[in-house]
């Protein structure tokens, strides 16, 4: 006796109700890509007699990688947990040749590109402008993606450089000369040494030259 196959749930609906789900959260455009993870081949459901359900946990959909329930309530119980991976096209910018750590890049040293990157973007330079008054962290090569860790801001002060020390005391700005002991980027804070009474004193530096003295 032949037995007729035993109808099953199509595994593309599930996938596809997942990033639905997903793609109606986020009110997501033409440069954000969603895209459900494969489900195991041997999963074998009863066919769900209504529409499927899915949920996710709100806080997860600004992840690049999310999990979504995807369930049937309606001639069949089942629940099935769905990966979901979101991509956006983002512009970058891009070096142009290999550049060592302490490099200051400008405009001529990179290039805009659109690339596909995980979840929405967020965390790349996109802007040449964001390059001033910063220098590489670390030697990257031709081709590599700036990053805001991949950057940090000048050194504006150098060990031994004398300096101007700014303090207010009773509402009135007092300066006096001093000299560094060690190099110091913008807003970092700083020993310097006073040179008329050789006292160390602490301060943040907030400008090139310029240390403002802290309690």
């Amino acid at each position: 006796m032949i037995h007729a196959q035993q109808a099953i749930q199509p595994l593309e609906t599930i996938r596809a109700a997942a990033e639905d789900h997903v793609r109606t959260q986020l009110g997501a455009g033409g440069d954000v890509a969603v895209s459900a993870g494969s489900l195991d081949p041997r999963l074998r459901l009863a066919p769900c007699a209504g529409p499927l359900e899915a949920s996710s946990m709100p806080a997860g959909l600004r992840a690049a990688r999310v999990t979504v329930g995807v369930r049937c309530t309606q001639g069949a119980t089942w629940t099935v947990y769905v990966p979901v991976s979101i991509e956006s096209e983002v512009q970058v910018l891009v070096l142009r040749h290999a550049a060592a750590r302490g490099a200051q890049l400008t405009e001529a040293d990179v290039m805009v590109q659109t690339r596909r990157v995980p979840g929405f973007g967020g965390g790349y330079v996109a802007d040449p402008r964001q390059l001033a008054g910063r220098t590489l962290r670390r030697p990257l090569p031709a081709g590599a993606v700036l990053t805001p860790d991949a950057l940090e801001a000048d050194i504006v002060v150098r060990r031994g450089q004398q300096v101007t020390l700014l303090a207010a005391s009773n509402g009135i700005q007092v300066r006096a000369s001093g000299r560094a002991l060690a190099d110091g980027r913008a807003g970092e804070r700083l020993k310097v040494q006073n040179e008329r009474s050789n006292v160390v004193v602490e301060g943040v530096v907030e400008s090139p030259g310029v240390i403002r003295v802290t309690p």
